[in-house]
């Protein structure tokens, strides 16, 4: 009994201290989704308006949309290529992070510098860099002769998403590769060490030992980076706006384009309730990854 009461009032003593967070989770996350919710059910005029309710008829219309098929498929790739290609690249880059070697400071310090600096600011440079007449890269592409005139990257639907998914990767690697090269500094050196007397080489070592106890940051990292990729516009907005047309649009750039481009808030609204729906299901997953049941019965 009386434990029952230390916890009950243990939680009313934090309550002054989460209390400030949790208004802000309410009235910045929760009121607007359930907001956005009944946007999607209801007919909405040009202003914002809801005039009335129109059950599905938005997602109807969303559905028959002419581009909403070619966006879903896009914004698959977007993420699997995107996250898979990043945590493939993470994992050698932590482990040379982790290295012990002169200027290791200043290979951490040069993987973190992009990752703190604005992705409006990224995207812009890049944007710049692939410029067919005043950008760095095709210049380097004509001196080595690899081109005899400039090409319109951005512009060319065939080459336009592809330059955008090494860009989204390349904005994503620092964050996995910290993630990562934590997990590679709580590996106790005993255990390696161990690992070596008993005659384990270096390759076996790493992945009989060293890979299975990376493996919670790693799937931790992935998942954090899929929410993060997922939800990636000012990538796409800045070097493309989706286009040329809808060819480099996800569905996050989409329905910015249905809602201010074509006037239609109601449709966006039903495909931005589509997109909490994934990103809900990405955060259960990293609650699971995370033990927090475990966690919260300790």
């Amino acid at each position: 009994m009386s434990k029952k009461v230390y916890k009950k009032g243990s939680s009313l003593q934090a309550l002054p201290w989460i209390g400030p967070a949790l208004i802000l989770i309410f009235v910045f996350v929760l009121w607007p989704m359930v907001e956005l919710f009944f946007v999607s059910f209801g007919h909405v005029s040009i202003s914002g308006l809801i005039k009335g309710w129109a059950g599905f008829d938005n997602y109807r219309s969303l559905m028959d949309n002419s581009d909403i098929g070619g966006t879903l498929k896009r914004t698959a790739i977007w993420l699997v290529v995107v996250v898979a290609a990043t945590m493939i690249l993470s994992l050698p880059l932590a482990q040379l992070m982790n290295a012990n070697f002169r200027g290791r400071r200043i290979l951490r310090y040069s993987v973190i510098v992009p990752w703190a600096a604005s992705l409006v600011i990224t995207a812009t440079s890049w944007k710049w860099i692939l410029d067919p007449y005043y950008g760095i890269m095709n210049n380097v592409l004509m001196d080595l002769h690899i081109i005899k005139a400039p090409v319109d990257i951005l512009g060319d639907p065939r080459t336009s998403f592809m330059a955008l998914l090494v860009v989204g990767v390349l904005v994503s690697l620092p964050f996995t590769s910290y993630v990562l090269l934590a997990g590679l500094q709580a590996i106790p050196h005993d255990i390696m060490e161990a690992a070596r007397v008993d005659g384990a080489g270096p390759w076996k070592g790493y992945w009989a030992i060293v890979f299975p106890l990376l493996k919670p940051a790693f799937l931790v990292a992935a998942v954090i980076n899929a929410v993060y990729v997922f939800n990636s516009f000012p990538i796409i907005w800045v070097m493309t706006q989706g286009g040329p047309g809808y060819e480099t649009d996800t569905t996050t750039t989409f329905a910015y384009k249905i809602a201010f481009r074509d006037q239609d808030i109601g449709q966006s609204a039903s495909l931005a309730v589509g997109n909490f729906v994934v990103i809900l299901i990405f955060i259960m997953l990293f609650l699971k990854l995370s033990k927090w049941k475990e966690l919260d019965q300790q």
